[in-house]
């Protein structure tokens, strides 16, 4: 009887934590997407231009 309340209990558990897999995965694809999908439409941060700033500390001599 314990060793199939343990085996269920496990059985249960990796479940849990496929469904977790799951979601994480599709989470990240969802996000993906909508990237893509901004990239496509141009409409970036703006935050992320390629302009080049001048370092904040200067090099020692």
């Amino acid at each position: 009887m314990f060793a199939h309340q343990l085996r269920q209990f496990r059985h249960d558990d990796l479940v849990h934590r496929a469904e977790q897999e799951r979601q994480a995965r599709e989470a990240v694809r969802l996000r993906r997407a909508a990237r893509r999908e901004a990239a496509a439409r141009g409409t970036g941060p703006e935050s992320h231009t390629r302009r080049h700033r001048r370092d904040r500390f200067l090099r020692a001599a």
